[in-house]
């Protein structure tokens, strides 16, 4: 370990040592292992040389499983190559490892070479015409010139990996060179089979010790009849709080009036006049239903959408039945294999959708939904809807499809709910009423000092956010509804927090209308700097307000989790409310409402977790090295009165903890005097 931590050129912790040998332990025992390691501790060391050590003692790989991309990279591009090299000497043989990702990803030959390149509904005569420009000494349209430079790479390339062509391109422009795992026709029918991208990258993931992927992968591969990843029997899976949502994310599916149009557009040439008439009849009907169908969660589906699903589904699948899959010319293959992959997408879905009512309520598993859609020029409000079909929960699917094939290490700054680790093991399905696999939970702190770093401040004194002068309404174990607006009070609040600290402050706001009403009230009242999310990349944002200390940043759900800015630039973090799920969230209102009818609290199971997560993931922005310093500031005065309160403060870092305003105003000036 001490090896590996020089290399890196940083210095051995005790919790980091704590958490290798409990990886290492685990990986002998078979024991499931869930780790919360605090900022700061080296938690990617901690399960790397143990990892390694394993997969070259016993040449069988270990999957390291991420969830952003950063995080692969780091492991790639920084942790593992010098990891490698400072265990190489120690070791029998020198560790190799690889980073694997879907095939969406990576350069399609056959596809740039002899696809169709289709795209979604209404777009076929850009297609055409960005296909056709491939030929012209100057492609005038922004698709065509992504598409010639995407091709001109092909042949420069060594991998075909999306990430390494810079700049990039939109996803528009991707889909033109990209193929699915499902619209692939396959190595050994590819003209192209040998050189390509994608089979090479699995191939190379095929022989290293270490395979590094993500969350979204990982749950491909567990749905999924086909292996994705190399065999394995020992997994790691870093950013753990997320993984529920990225494989729920996975596991749904939706419906809509694109990709409706889209599969009919794909098959109408290579099925009968008659099959082809009658699949965009049934299509048409179903988008129209769409259309008039309310937003929000579907609990009981009436006859007429019963009736049009279930035509859409049987036309599909008598679609789908009679492309013929077997011609052997790689254009014909490839046009042929989109369209039984789009084709085949509706008639899943649309039965699934179907299957999903089948059950009473509260014996079923899926939720499904209506969600509006994002609207475009001419389009009314529902133009764009989507039908959306989820597990209720994937703790089943994890347990039976990963965990009972695998020792699984899990790891995280945030882990430990209330304290405890019950909540995330039963959302993984590690823990479950009945009966319990082997796991543990291992806390091993953090190397800051946060008692002495930092202040979580409640500000107790303001009315519950939307209800002044109201008392919390959650007594009967109802998930608090989301404020339209931010109260005055709130604000004043916000303008003294930031004049203290003079700047520096990272403002997260439960919606974007909070977060911009407040930047817009703080620029008419506050001298310092305000930016507000939207106004330019986040990365960019980001960057000027580390560079410049007097200037704040608002912003929402991505700058909760994804904003790592040490020293001076950042000693305040405001959280204007407890961030409780909305009160119209389909999955995670029918989550909590399972739960309560099986005689549970589903209010502390679904709306405090998420809350608790979020709000840990909020915090930990604060001291992102060992001499940051600053306040937590937030401004829900629930956390210090409702019941729901002290469960909420276990699960963050144990600052130490005030609701005297004027305590941390003068802490704040101090700090800023002396920065």
């Amino acid at each position: 370990m001490a090896k590996a931590v020089a290399a890196v050129g940083g210095t051995e912790r005790p919790g980091q040592v704590e958490m290798a040998r409990a990886v290492a332990r685990a990986f002998t025992t078979g024991e499931h292992l869930a780790v919360q390691a605090g900022t700061g501790t080296g938690k990617s060391l901690a399960y790397l040389v143990p990892a390694i050590a394993k997969a070259v003692e016993t040449d069988e790989p270990v999957v390291v499983s991420t969830a952003t991309i950063a995080l692969q990279r780091q492991l790639v591009d920084r942790d593992l190559p010098r990891v490698v090299d400072a265990l190489a000497g120690s070791l029998p043989r020198r560790p190799t490892f690889a980073l694997l990702k879907g095939r969406g990803n990576y350069l399609c030959l056959n596809k740039i070479h002899n696809g169709s390149g289709t795209i979604g509904a209404g777009e076929a005569e850009a297609t055409e015409q960005a296909v056709a420009e491939l030929f012209d000494p100057a492609p005038v349209t922004a698709l065509g010139r992504d598409v010639r430079r995407l091709t001109e790479w092909s042949s420069q390339t060594s991998t075909g990996d999306r990430d390494e062509l810079r700049p990039g391109v939109p996803d528009r422009s991707w889909a033109q060179v990209s193929v699915s795992a499902r619209e692939c026709i396959g190595v050994a029918r590819c003209p192209y089979g040998t050189d390509c991208f994608a089979e090479r990258a699995r191939e190379v993931a095929g022989r290293a010790d270490i395979v590094v992927t993500n969350h979204a992968l990982l749950a491909i591969d567990a749905i999924s009849d086909a292996a994705v990843l190399p065999e394995h029997h020992l997994l790691v899976v870093d950013e753990a709080h997320e993984l529920v949502d990225r494989v729920t994310s996975v596991a749904t599916a939706e419906l809509s009036a694109t990709a409706m149009a889209v599969a009919h557009r794909r098959s109408a040439r290579l099925v009968s006049p008659e099959l082809a008439e009658r699949f965009e009849a049934a299509t048409t009907t179903t988008a129209s239903v769409l259309h008039d169908t309310p937003p929000g969660r579907i609990d009981h589906l009436d006859d007429e959408t019963a009736t049009h699903l279930t035509a859409l589904r049987d036309a599909a699948h008598a679609v789908r039945a009679a492309i013929d899959t077997a011609p052997g010319d790689p254009k014909a293959a490839s046009a042929r294999a989109e369209a039984v992959t789009a084709v085949g997408e509706v008639a899943d879905t649309a039965a699934r959708i179907l299957d999903a009512f089948v059950p009473a309520i509260r014996d079923r598993t899926e939720v499904v939904w209506l969600e509006a859609g994002g609207s475009g020029p001419g389009d009314t409000a529902n133009t764009r809807a989507v039908l959306r079909v989820a597990p209720l929960s994937v703790s089943g699917l994890l347990r039976t499809r990963v965990f009972e094939h695998s020792t699984a290490v899990l790891t995280s700054a945030t882990l430990a709910l209330g304290g405890r680790f019950d909540a995330m093991a039963r959302a993984w399905g590690l823990a479950t009423d009945d009966e319990q696999v082997r796991w543990r939970g291992l806390d091993v702190g953090s190397p800051f000092e946060h008692a002495k770093s930092g202040i979580l401040y409640v500000a107790a004194h303001l009315p519950p956010p939307g209800r002044p002068g109201a008392a919390d309404d959650n007594s009967a174990g109802r998930s608090p509804a989301t404020a339209p607006a931010t109260a005055p009070e709130q604000l004043t609040e916000i303008a003294e927090l930031i004049t203290a600290a003079g700047g520096r402050t990272l403002g997260l706001f439960s919606s974007m209308r909070a977060a911009q009403t407040a930047a817009e009230e703080m620029r008419r009242r506050l001298s310092t700097p305000v930016l507000c999310q939207g106004e330019d990349t986040t990365s960019a944002l980001v960057q000027r307000f580390a560079d410049d200390p007097p200037t704040s940043l608002f912003g929402t759900l991505s700058l909760w989790q994804g904003v790592d800015v040490p020293g001076p630039s950042l000693s305040l973090v405001i959280i204007d409310r407890i961030p409780f799920p909305r009160p119209d969230d389909p999955l995670l209102t029918a989550r909590q409402r399972a739960i309560a009818a099986r005689g549970g609290n589903g209010f502390m199971a679904v709306a405090a977790n998420h809350a608790a997560l979020l709000l840990a993931q909020g915090t930990g922005r604060l001291l992102r090295r060992g001499d940051d310093r600053g306040v937590v500031a937030v401004l829900d005065s629930r956390m210090a009165t409702a019941r729901y309160g002290g469960y909420l403060r276990a699960s963050l870092p144990p600052f130490w903890t005030t609701t005297d305003p004027t305590t941390v105003r003068r802490a704040l000036e101090r700090l800023a005097a002396s920065r």
